[in-house]
């Protein structure tokens, strides 16, 4: 029987292949009673089946040597890894065993529960979901307890295979980068989960929050997985397949096609230079940048060098990040973004992040924390600056909101650079210092800004966010996050007006400047820098080169004018058109 489930594609592209179901331990778990004489087995069956998971993660660990695994898994197995020799999961079951007699992927579950349920306590949304990671962690414990290992099957060149699970964890996925499989579909997870950063990573289609998955497809149907169009077919007819072998072949041309646009400069059709650049999040992202043919780094997200870990990164290390991609993009700009720890963030063992704040989102963030830890930042900024020597390195300043807030990082750069100068240490004297704007305030005050910093670049994610007052990773009130609500395009075109009448350089390095639906609507409202995923930059650049800048703009006024949403949406179509 052929029927259709919907969920959220988190990457594009058409995969069809055989489904290949993923256990979900936690479902087969029984409860039994044990002798008290079998109490001491149990915890030793408990114990080994913990070591084995270690054994699991340390072989995964081993298997990212070559550097073909994206940068993400590492980060992921180290959550993992310390989630599973925590007390709360590798010794709270086994008293469980002793003290109720009950075996031991019972008490296993049980804690899980526990654990779950005060994750969903927690108002942050960040941490909230780091309760897969304890799920995901318990399952692969349970699935040796079971005698079901978590071995996936190859895929064959005749053959692909899509994995279909209701969650997927990192460890599990990182076997992708060995048995090539075609896509992956799951119940849960979002636009921001676990799962849709590594398909992202692996440029794989993949549909998650599909609900029932899992449980309506059975092993080895023929599966049709569209990440665009949100969908997954299942046992499709004769004729709705041959279509989409069409449309597959279609889409691999013309992602070939892209390719030959590689060292093509992003030009209008009315002469205008564009510069598209790539954001990444660890110096492993700088391979992809460069393939997709990216002539700087926009932004470099350097709290991503603090996530996932034990500890913090020392300036060395901290210093060696900066200056591989500096020397990796051979004089071209490297902006490094300095630290934006807090709100969905989160880095435990630093004190102003230690605690649950009320609302995250508001609260003690970005420059707001690195002025509150002024050592922290201090050693960032050293780090930054003796890369600089070995690259065209830029610093960028996350959620300013004030000239007071402008003034006092300039003065902590300035302390940078003399502690530095009296070590004899070599930097860069003139390195540009640049803020985002991510706030309306920001927008409403942007003369500030421009008299103080040397570039500016628009945040457009948390502009939206703080602008209409939505948390997109809030599913109940998601669908009201819209880039092209009359309100934050206004704030948008503003903040572009303003800083090219200064002749200062500004940029768009949010979500929206990979978006291709968007890319001749910014082009109309002045914007010259742009800065993306590295996925996104080739498709971008091929709407750039077919566009014609100054005959966008009398449209693209006229949406700036509009309040109308059904307006400005289909001012929008015909600007696609």
């Amino acid at each position: 029987m052929s029927f259709i489930l919907h969920g959220i594609g988190v990457t594009g592209g058409i995969a069809i292949g055989r489904a290949q179901l993923v256990s979900h331990a936690t479902l087969e778990v029984a409860h039994y009673a044990i002798r008290p004489e079998q109490v001491p087995a149990e915890i030793a069956r408990l114990t080994q089946a913990i070591h084995a998971v270690q054994k699991e993660l340390e072989g995964l660990h081993g298997a990212m040597t070559s550097g073909d695994a994206p940068a993400e898994f590492g980060a992921f197995l180290d959550v993992h890894w310390m989630i599973l020799t925590d007390p709360t999961i590798s010794e709270t079951p086994k008293r469980m065993i002793a003290e109720l007699h009950c075996n031991a992927e019972w008490a296993l579950t049980q804690q899980m529960a526990v654990l779950v349920e005060q994750f969903d306590t927690i108002e942050d949304p960040y941490l909230r979901e780091r309760k897969a990671d304890v799920v995901q962690v318990v399952e692969r414990v349970l699935k040796v307890l079971l005698g079901k290992p978590g071995a996936l099957r190859a895929s064959s060149a005749e053959e692909q295979t899509i994995l279909v699970a209701h969650d997927l964890s990192p460890a599990d996925v990182i076997q992708f980068k060995t048995h090539h499989f075609a896509a992956f579909l799951t119940d849960l997870g979002g636009v921001t989960s676990h799962t849709a950063i590594v398909a992202r990573s692996l440029n794989v289609p993949a549909v998650v929050a599909t609900h029932n998955a899992r449980a309506l497809i059975r092993e080895n149907e023929l599966l049709i997985v569209d990440g665009a169009k949100n969908v997954v077919i299942v046992n499709p007819d004769r004729s709705v397949l041959a279509e989409y072998r069409l449309k597959q072949g279609e889409f691999e041309i013309e992602r070939k096609k892209l390719k030959r646009l590689k060292t093509t400069r992003p030009t209008t059709l009315d002469g205008l230079e564009i510069e598209l650049f790539a954001n990444i999040e660890l110096p492993d992202d700088l391979t992809q940048a460069l393939e997709n043919g990216a002539t700087g780094v926009g932004l470099f997200r350097s709290e991503f060098l603090f996530l996932n870990r034990q500890g913090l990164p020392s300036e060395d290390e901290q210093f060696e990040a900066y200056r591989q991609v500096a020397a990796g993009m051979d004089g071209r700009p490297v902006t490094v973004r300095t630290f934006d720890l807090g709100a969905d963030k989160h880095k435990e063992g630093l004190d102003g992040l230690s605690r649950v704040a009320p609302n995250p989102a508001l609260g003690l963030r970005a420059i707001r924390f690195c002025l509150a830890e002024p050592k922290l930042f201090i050693t960032q900024l050293r780090a930054i600056l003796r890369a600089s020597q070995y690259g065209n390195i830029n610093i960028l300043v996350p959620m300013l909101v004030s000239a007071a807030e402008i003034d006092q990082t300039l003065v902590m750069i300035a302390r940078a650079k003399d502690s530095l100068r009296e070590q004899g240490v070599p930097f860069d004297a003139g390195i540009k210092v640049g803020g985002m704007i991510e706030i309306p305030a920001a927008v409403l005050g942007i003369g500030t800004f421009i008299r103080r910093l040397d570039f500016l670049s628009i945040g457009t994610n948390d502009l939206i966010q703080y602008t209409l007052a939505v948390d997109r990773a809030d599913e109940a009130v998601s669908h009201l996050y819209d880039p092209l609500h009359p309100a934050v395009l206004r704030l948008i075109a503003m903040a572009i007006d303003t800083a090219n009448k200064a002749n200062v350089p500004i940029a768009v390095c949010g979500e929206m400047a990979g978006d291709l639906r968007l890319t001749r609507m910014l082009l109309g409202m002045g914007l010259r820098h742009f800065s993306m995923h590295p996925a996104h930059l080739l498709e971008v650049k091929q709407r750039v080169l077919g566009s014609d800048a100054a005959a966008l703009r009398p449209m693209v006024n006229r949406m700036r004018r509009s309040d109308d949403p059904e307006r400005v949406a289909e001012l929008l179509d015909r600007l696609n058109d």
